[in-house]
C-alpha cells in the first residue's frame, strides 16, 4: 500500500508541476540493479485508474483515421502534419505511468538514455536527472518545440536534450546504456522492423538494455498503430542476440490501452547474432 501511494503521488506531482514553475525531482536511495530485477506483482491498477483517460490509439476513432490518412500521404512529414493539426491520439499528455513506477522502484539503469519518437517529451523529462542524461528524438518541429518548452520549466531540463533526427539515419557520437521505446515500434511500417532492430543493436552499448512497452497487442488490421505482438519483437531482436529477460502485463496502462500492453525488457546474450 505504501508503494502504491508513493507512486501515485509521484505521478500526480509530476503532471501538476507543468502548471507551476518547476517539476518535482525523482530521487533514488540506491543505484538501480543491473541486470534488471523482476517487478513485484503488486496490484497497481488503482494508480492507473487515477490517471487522466486518453491516448486512444488502438480503436479506429475519427482521430486515428485522420492520423492514418496524413501519415499514408507522407510517411515522414505526415507526423509533423499530425502535430500541426493536433491529431495526436498517441500522446498521453503526461509521463507514462509504468515508467514512473520503474523509476520509483529503482528499476531503470543509470547512464545515457535514448527515447526515439519522444513527442512532447514527458517521458524524457521523467527519466532525466543527475544519474541519467536523456536524449529525445523526433521528426516533428512542433513536438520538439513543446518538449523543449516543458523541459525549460523543469529543474531536470539540464539533464536532457531534444534533437530533430531520423532514427534510422542518426549516428550519435556516443552509445547508450538504455533505449526506451513506447508507441515508436508500432508507428513504423512492419517492413521497417528489421531496420529498427539493427538500429537498436547499433545504438546500445554491449551491456545496454532495451525497454519496450509493447502496444497494441491485438489482431487489428492496418496502421499506424500496427499490431505489436511479443512474437513481432522476438522475430527481429532475437536474431541480433537480444534476450527477453522480463515480460509482464502493464497493469498501469491508461484507458482503452488496458489489456493491450506488455512491458518487455531485453538484454544481449553471448550468442553470435545472425543476419535478418
Amino acid at each position: 500500500m505504501r508503494l502504491l501511494l508513493q507512486v501515485s503521488a509521484a505521478a500526480t506531482a509530476f503532471k501538476s508541476a507543468f502548471h507551476r514553475p518547476a517539476l518535482p525531482r525523482i530521487t533514488h536511495s540506491h543505484p538501480p540493479p543491473n541486470p534488471p530485477r523482476l517487478l513485484r506483482r503488486t496490484r497497481l491498477s488503482s494508480m492507473a485508474d487515477n490517471q487522466v483517460s486518453g491516448g486512444d490509439v488502438a480503436g479506429l476513432t475519427p482521430e486515428v483515421e485522420t492520423m492514418r490518412r496524413l501519415v499514408s500521404r507522407d510517411p515522414l512529414g505526415g507526423w509533423q502534419k499530425c502535430w500541426e493539426e493536433a491529431v495526436t491520439p498517441w500522446d498521453l499528455g503526461q509521463p507514462t505511468p509504468i515508467l514512473l513506477h520503474l523509476l520509483q522502484t529503482d528499476s531503470v539503469p543509470t547512464g545515457r538514455i535514448l527515447v526515439p519518437g519522444c513527442g512532447s517529451g514527458y517521458d524524457v523529462i521523467a527519466l532525466a536527472g543527475p544519474e541519467r542524461y536523456v536524449i529525445g528524438l523526433d521528426v516533428s518541429d512542433t513536438a520538439l518545440g513543446r518538449a523543449r518548452e516543458l523541459s525549460s520549466r523543469s529543474p531536470m531540463g539540464k539533464y536532457c536534450t531534444f534533437l530533430k533526427e531520423d532514427f534510422f539515419k542518426w549516428k550519435p557520437t556516443e552509445l547508450f546504456d538504455v533505449v526506451f521505446d513506447y508507441t515508436f515500434f508500432c508507428a513504423i511500417d512492419p517492413n521497417m522492423r528489421s531496420a529498427w532492430a539493427r538500429c537498436m543493436s547499433e545504438l546500445l552499448k554491449s551491456d545496454g538494455e532495451l525497454i519496450t512497452l509493447m502496444f497494441p497487442i491485438d489482431d487489428h488490421v492496418g496502421g499506424p498503430p500496427f499490431t505489436a505482438l511479443v512474437a513481432d519483437y522476438e522475430a527481429v531482436l532475437c536474431p541480433l542476440g537480444f534476450q527477453l529477460v522480463l515480460i509482464e502485463e502493464n497493469e498501469l496502462a491508461i484507458g482503452r490501452r488496458k489489456g493491450m500492453e506488455k512491458l518487455g525488457r531485453w538484454k544481449r546474450t553471448s550468442a553470435k547474432p545472425s543476419s535478418l
